[in-house]
């Protein structure tokens, strides 16, 4: 028969397991409380849900954050800032042409080269918010004109395109055609006489120009399927349209809690440009594939993961 005195001492080492099972446990959730988390909105656009996803696996790589993503904020910047500016959220990718005229409401658009420095200060000195980089595209408005057209006439500018817009036929969705930086003003600004102008639903152009039912169109820079039409996005030589450079728009208080981040979000500096962007937005709406996979695989080719 056992003494006492060894079931006494069984009952203490069972204590101790139990107590320190416990301990252990209650370390373990204090540890995930402890992790602090960033939260991230997108506008309702596919290559700001890649660009979300590219952030968070490299902030999650690189620093001991984790990273919440809200995607497809309705409204976009018009609820995204004002949230931002409340602490709902810590950062967003936002494009340089939006803020400066539609955050700072500034008419007055610097020169390319100034700009991002302007913005930045404003955004400092108003908002206590910061610029971390530009990410390398420009998603504005942009011509795309047939490449056989392009081809035969060897137009490459929108001052070459001057030159045959009474031979051809122009096709934009009807906001375009109401815009003050839309139609009207594109045409006296190149000397455009285009034979006939058509109002085209916004998902249709891209048919209708493969199609042969037009020879001109406006487009996004970034559009998923102009990497896949057989078209030529022509330059803009008297610099009409207004630039959209995407970048990082982060609260300063969240990179003075976390200074890890400003070195992670520089790794996306320049890493994408407009022709990248735009394939990259067409293996999401066209080809299907997950936001996720996308974002990795591309990181991974340029060497920036694991």
């Amino acid at each position: 028969m056992k003494s006492k005195s060894y079931f006494k001492k069984i009952l203490s080492v069972t204590m101790i397991i139990a107590m320190t099972s416990i301990t252990a446990m209650g370390c373990s959730k204090k540890d995930e409380k402890n992790v602090d988390t960033i939260k991230l909105a997108t506008k309702p656009m596919s290559e700001q849900f890649i660009l979300a996803e590219m952030l968070k696996l490299l902030i999650e790589q690189d620093t001991n954050l984790k990273v919440d993503i809200t995607k497809g904020v309705g409204g976009g910047t018009s609820n995204i800032h004002p949230a931002l500016l409340k602490g709902e959220f810590d950062m967003y990718p936002e494009y340089t042409g939006t803020a400066w005229s539609f955050i700072l409401k500034e008419k007055n658009i610097p020169k390319e080269d100034l700009l991002y420095k302007e913005l930045g200060k404003k955004y400092e000195e108003n908002y206590n918010l910061k610029w971390c980089g530009l990410y390398g595209f420009n998603n504005a408005y942009g011509l795309a004109i047939r490449k056989d057209i392009a081809d035969k006439y060897n137009i490459k500018s929108y001052s070459d395109l001057s030159k045959y817009s009474s031979e051809l036929c122009f096709g934009a969705e009807y906001d375009f055609y109401e815009r003050d930086d839309g139609y009207d003003s594109l045409c006296k600004a190149y000397n455009f006489n285009f034979k006939k102008s058509t109002d085209l639903d916004i998902g249709l152009k891209y048919d209708a120009i493969n199609s042969k039912q037009i020879d001109v169109m406006n487009v996004f820079t970034t559009d998923g399927q102009l990497s896949a039409s057989d078209v030529v996005l022509l330059q803009d030589d008297k610099k009409f349209f207004q630039t959209y450079y995407c970048g990082t728009v982060i609260r300063e208080d969240v990179l003075k809690k976390h200074p890890e981040l400003e070195k992670v979000l520089a790794k996306m500096d320049n890493i994408i440009n407009s022709d990248e962007m735009s394939k990259l937005n067409y293996k999401l709406e066209t080809n299907k594939e997950p936001e996720n996979q996308i974002a990795k695989e591309f990181l991974k080719q340029k060497g920036l993961i694991k």
